[in-house]
């Protein structure tokens, strides 16, 4: 981390408070269907419980209509390396991380449960920004990267509500913190942080890893109101990273496959 806090963003005010306006608009866009493939994992998952059959007719649309968002935005917002050249990332181990320390959730809700936490830490990690700004610990913030800012934490909630509804209608207890085993490292470099640049590079990192993870999902999970769901939720990941790659001035490199590199495994959970 640096010490200077007179960093200023690679992209103008107008420029900057535009893209959020299109990154909201897109959240905005794909609500219905996170929602309504959300509800639909749940029925699925409530179903197999109680071993009854599930139409999959709905399930289909809902995977074509997501699979092709995503393909869409996550090709054009990727870096260079293929999924087709990344090396396999098992469902029960992943990038990083150590065994979970319960197992309380299980199968495809392991995966629903880390989307939540890592919803959860980004909404975290977006709010301590803000509540830094607000201390004077970062300098000058431009209004329209606390606009970027306060909107991106917005979403991160909307999709943490999203699987949440997902876990406890299969029983299970909402997430509503951060079971993560490398959140005490995410907390201290937030806290070393200097200026904006430190917050925009490691919200960077954040919005990468859960892009990325919600790609892992759609190869590992079982479901296909799973993979739908995340299929949705990824492209809005996405563009929080490309945006940020703007405002650092590094701009992305389209490519036609998202990597999968910085994905997080389940095994990063602790419960």
């Amino acid at each position: 981390m640096t010490t200077d806090r007179s960093w200023e963003p690679a992209l103008g005010e107008a420029e900057l408070a535009r893209l959020t306006r299109d990154m909201d608009e897109a959240h905005r866009a794909t609500l219905p269907l996170m929602r309504a493939s959300g509800a639909e994992l749940a029925e699925e998952v409530r179903a197999r419980q109680v071993g009854e059959p599930r139409d999959a007719g709905r399930r289909r649309f809902l995977l074509g209509a997501g699979g092709v968002g995503a393909a869409l935005v996550l090709a054009a917002c990727s870096s260079s390396k293929n999924v087709k050249d990344a090396a396999p990332i098992s469902p029960a181990s992943g990038p990083s991380g150590s065994p979970s320390a319960s197992g309380t959730y299980t199968g495809d809700l392991k995966v629903v449960a880390l989307a939540v936490a890592l919803e959860n830490q980004a909404v975290g990690a977006y709010q301590a920004a803000l509540d830094a700004a607000k201390a004077g610990k970062l300098g000058t913030v431009p209004p329209a990267v606390a606009t970027f800012v306060t909107t991106a934490m917005g979403q991160h909630a909307d999709h943490a509500k999203a699987w949440n509804a997902v876990l406890t209608g299969a029983g299970l207890p909402a997430i509503t913190n951060v079971p993560l085993t490398n959140q005490a490292a995410t907390t201290e470099a937030l806290g070393k942080a200097a200026n904006v640049g430190d917050v925009a590079k490691l919200a960077l990192m954040l919005e990468e890893q859960a892009a990325q993870t919600y790609l892992f999902a759609t190869y590992n999970v079982t479901s296909p109101a799973g993979i739908a769901t995340a299929a949705t939720i990824a492209p809005v990941e996405a563009m929080h990273a490309a945006i940020l790659n703007y405002v650092l001035g590094q701009y992305p490199v389209p490519d036609d496959f998202l990597p999968v590199d910085k994905a997080a495994g389940p095994a990063l959970l602790t419960v």
